[in-house]
């Protein structure tokens, strides 16, 4: 037990405060890449229900905006990982349609599975899988469309944003590696 304990005590030192810059240009391509694809879900769809911005992204502008250096946040794990995690996702709840807890717990640990085999982990790609799921009837409606519009779709255009604004630092580079 003292040994469990032991591990779980830390002993590293907290990471250094991030610079101010650093912070302008996370809040910067975060920002302008949620409203870009939100202005597209707002001129594209109108009032339909149809989702373009789902929750994931949120988590994926973490990582490409403010985490810019992890591997977790590298072209091929934000595109990849919401890609093949909704494609596990729609899979899933086309598989077990009616036990939507364990179409959920399956979707979540294959998409997990599926991301570390091809080397496309990406967190945020565990909710897009779960949402495929659980995100209700419009998503459950686009069938594998959804992997396509709006997971392909909205990490290309992150990926985009992310390429522009995380290069405008003279001492930063993005990405570190596609494939």
């Amino acid at each position: 037990m003292r040994t469990f304990l032991l591990k779980m005590s830390g002993g590293g030192d907290a990471p250094p405060r991030v610079k101010s810059s650093e912070i302008l240009m996370a809040w910067l391509g975060s920002c302008l890449a949620i409203a870009c694809i939100a202005l597209l879900e707002r001129h594209v769809t109108g009032n339909t229900g149809f989702p373009l911005l789902i929750g994931s992204f949120g988590a994926s502008a973490v990582l490409a905006f403010g985490a810019v250096q992890s591997p977790l946040a590298q072209p091929r794990n934000l595109v990849g990982g919401h890609l093949l995690s909704s494609i596990v996702g729609v899979s899933s709840a086309m598989l077990i349609p009616d036990i939507t807890w364990l179409a959920a717990c399956v979707a979540v640990a294959t998409a997990i599975a599926a991301m570390q085999v091809s080397k496309t982990l990406h967190p945020p790609g565990g909710a897009t899988a779960l949402i495929a799921v659980t995100g209700g009837e419009n998503i459950q409606q686009l069938g594998y469309w959804y992997a396509f519009v709006p997971c392909l779709a909205g990490a290309v255009i992150m990926l985009l944003i992310a390429l522009v604004v995380n290069n405008l630092p003279k001492n930063q580079r993005y990405p570190l590696f596609w494939w």
